[in-house]
């Protein structure tokens, strides 16, 4: 019988009895959060971890537990990669390149939220340009790396909900700015960057999917305003009591990173293959609230064409043909 998980499921339980050694692994942003538990399971089930982090001291300090954790012949190494920077971003692809090693899976869980208008090193909205762009080009020029049979894990947000991409002013140079529009453009980029990857890759055995790890408190919202997210949450415990719901509870971090590892190594790769994904499940689409209690994904973040067209817009900015 097949296992079923749920938003509780934690990422011990979800690779319960799943031997990985073997298997070579990167994860992009482990100095914290979701990418250090998702560092530590991966390791301590014998996979070999390429941690990629852009500062390095905190990421070896974050990622002393994962050493500690690591079994089976499992283990960690570190790659700088600031997803800012398309300088580093090629640097730290060019080094695995040279490397030569295989990747299993490849997790692009780094990422940052709700930023202040700012630019990133080569002129980018700061959201669209790490959260995307970045891991755009570093994806895309490690790609011969994905072993047939691999996949590629996006981390997006149900805040894709927020906005579709603008493939006419990525930058805001003409739209006024809202952080939260500014996420959820990059959001739906990473799940629409999954669509057109798995497109590419699928015939040599190469899926890729996005996913949703749920509401959980992370370095991530430190860029939100002082009690807004108390604020939110008071209003949101209201409408859900109004309706005789439950409270909303936040998940815990082993929760979250959940569904990455789910997604990398549970699931059947023709179910999650170019879909968006959350609680270890496949979400439906759909035009519904949004809302940290409910579930699925706007039509327009799994669009085909709408994948294509982000694909070249992404080429034409980075200056680099896939």
């Amino acid at each position: 019988m097949i296992q079923q998980f749920n938003a509780q499921s934690t990422t011990d339980q979800v690779l319960d009895g799943v031997d990985l050694a073997g298997k070579r692994v990167l994860v992009t942003g482990v100095s914290a959060g979701l990418g250090v538990e998702t560092a530590r399971v991966l390791a301590a089930h014998g996979a070999q971890v390429v941690g990629a982090a852009r500062d390095l001291a905190k990421a070896e300090r974050a990622t002393q537990a994962v050493r500690e954790a690591a079994a089976n012949g499992g283990g960690l190494e570190l790659v700088e990669l600031d997803l800012a920077s398309l300088a580093s971003v090629r640097a730290a692809a060019d080094e695995l390149l040279a490397d030569g090693r295989r990747f299993d899976v490849v997790i692009a869980n780094a990422g940052v939220m709700a930023t202040p208008l700012g630019h990133t090193a080569d002129g980018f909205e700061t959201q669209f340009g790490t959260n995307h762009l970045g891991h755009f080009v570093f994806v895309n020029r490690i790609a011969s790396l994905i072993k047939p049979g691999g996949r590629l894990v996006n981390l997006s947000s149900s805040g894709h909900r927020y906005s579709d991409v603008d493939l006419e002013d990525p930058n805001f140079e003409h739209t006024p700015y809202d952080p939260m529009v500014a996420y959820g453009r990059s959001k739906t980029a990473n799940i629409l960057f999954a669509v057109e990857f798995d497109r590419r890759h699928r015939e040599r055995g190469v899926r890729a999917t996005a996913l949703h790890p749920g509401g959980i408190v992370t370095e991530l919202a430190r860029h939100l305003e002082p009690g807004l997210i108390d604020g939110m949450l008071a209003q949101i415990n209201a409408d859900l009591a109004a309706q005789g719901r439950p409270a909303f509870e936040w998940k815990t971090i082993p929760q979250g990173a959940a569904t990455s590892v789910w997604a990398g190594f549970v699931a059947s790769a023709d179910a999650v293959g170019g879909r968006y994904c959350e609680n270890c499940h496949v979400s439906d689409v759909t035009d519904g609230p949004i809302g940290p209690t409910s579930e699925g994904v706007r039509g327009y973040a799994l669009d085909l064409e709408r994948a294509k067209a982000l694909w070249a817009k992404s080429e034409g900015m980075v200056g680099e043909r896939f």
